[in-house]
């Protein structure tokens, strides 16, 4: 199954932790963090964290409370200390030449996501650009908290509070990660950016957490340190914090046009772009609209829904009915549609808080392991898009199962192996069946605990 997660993957990662479980709930964070990339300290680059006794260690330290090796794992094995090197390859070359640009890896369109692309004034003597996504682009300038950190002797509070980004956090964990793998009010990815070569963007929290090499350890002394939330609690998070950044950048008067259209990168990119031999469409209840309509990109909506009917009903309920009527907004008027994207995405705020309030304890997580199924048993996942973020939903939910002893060896390596035929049916999107899927997914129900 490894390789197809592979395959989902995008060049870089942004800022995941890896699988974190733990029984604790996370309260709501009390004031929103400034992203690193906008912090406006001095960037000390990533030699600042490589010396042998601090993070740069070619072996873990035995006796150590943390690895000491994180600057070794991350360059040798994270995309992220990669992701300025894809900017000088050949398809980059073209992307930039199709939009105009002198080149890839000078141009902040390009830089702001595949770099820590600070400001030359904020960029300390060490730091080079070309390092791609270092240590302070995640974890915040290290100007002001490096002595506290490196003293050993303030508290992980005490670092947050000089600028060290809370990244254990799922909610702003997501924040982070979709400001790159989706964009923000700074940086964002287009469709005109697509157009010229850019692959689809595709993310999901947990699934994105646990592929992302691990340079940490899970121990008694990191659940003291730092606040942690199980893979359940992170897939839930990560799905309402994606529809709140995508209405959010549908709201923003800069981002969610292009000339006559509307911004085509919050629609369904399969919905316009298949074969015409490929004869797939389906009705969904969930949308009510007819064929041959670009429809908005409701994957992540979709798994909101799965979510908020077993943790809210009246949400629940609220969350669907404002979904058909975004659907059924975009064949009115623009404006209509807007209304419409206002409502549904204060419900959605609603649904972060309480999510980051709910224990997702081994109950719930069985009642999601069969609403993922079950919806796309009644064709809930004829659109690609839905179908990919039900696989990563599902391999979430059975890893965070696996860890809380929801079930036994036995039972997860059969369905993790069950899963395989899911991850296979959407490893390539220009080539995604509909009843293969379905197929799969039938497969997996019949692997699940009785």
């Amino acid at each position: 199954m490894g390789h197809l997660i592979k395959n989902l993957a995008s060049p870089i990662v942004g800022g995941a932790l890896g699988v974190i479980i733990a029984a604790a709930t996370l309260p709501a964070a009390a004031e929103e963090p400034i992203l690193p990339q906008y912090q406006s300290d001095i960037r000390l680059g990533v030699a600042s964290c490589a010396g042998s006794t601090c993070h740069g260690a070619v072996e873990p330290w035995k006796g150590s409370n943390v690895l000491q090796n994180e600057y070794a794992t991350w360059q040798r094995s994270d995309k992220h200390a990669k992701a300025y090197e894809v900017l000088l390859n050949d398809k980059s070359k073209r992307i930039a030449k199709n939009l105009g640009l002198k080149n890839a890896h000078t141009a902040a369109v390009c830089l702001d996501c595949h770099a820590d692309n600070v400001p030359a004034k904020l960029r300390a003597k060490q730091f080079q650009i070309s390092d791609g996504v270092g240590c302070e682009a995640c974890h915040g300038s290290a100007m002001r908290w490096l002595g506290i950190h490196v003293s050993g002797a303030a508290t992980r509070k005490e670092e947050v509070a000089a600028g060290m980004y809370p990244t254990e956090d799922p909610i702003n964990r997501a924040r982070l990660c979709l400001s790159c793998h989706f964009g923000d009010g700074k940086k964002f990815v287009t469709h005109r950016i697509m157009g010229a070569g850019h692959p689809r963007l595709s993310f999901e929290l947990d699934t994105f957490t646990a592929i992302q090499p691990a340079h940490y350890k899970i121990d008694k002394d990191y659940n003291e340190r730092k606040q942690v939330a199980n893979g359940v609690k992170t897939w839930a998070i990560g799905q309402a914090i994606a529809i709140d950044q995508l209405l959010e950048a549908m709201l923003d008067p800069k981002r969610g046009r292009e000339g006559i259209f509307p911004e085509l990168v919050f629609f369904d990119c399969q919905a316009c772009h298949h074969p015409m031999s490929n004869i797939r469409w389906a009705p969904r209840a969930s949308t009510g609209l007819g064929p041959g309509l670009p429809r908005f990109n409701d994957a992540n909506l979709v798994m909101l829904r799965i979510i908020a009917k077993r943790i809210d009903a009246d949400a629940g309920e609220t969350l669907r009915q404002q979904t058909l009527a975004l659907h059924k907004a975009s064949t009115q008027s623009y404006e209509v549609m807007l209304e419409a994207a206002k409502a549904l995405r204060e419900t959605v705020r609603g649904l972060i808080q309480s999510f980051a309030k709910h224990k997702f304890d081994t109950e719930i997580m069985r009642a999601l392991l069969n609403g993922v199924v079950e919806e796309g048993l009644i064709g809930e996942y004829a659109d690609y898009a839905a179908a990919e973020q039900a696989t990563m939903a599902l391999g979430a939910i059975t890893t965070a199962m696996k860890a809380a002893g929801a079930v036994n060896e036995k039972q997860h390596k059969a369905m993790t192996k069950a899963l395989d035929a899911s991850y296979q049916a959407v490893a390539k999107d220009e080539q995604y069946q509909p009843k293969a899927f379905v197929a799969a997914l039938r497969k997996f129900k019949a692997s699940m605990p009785k």
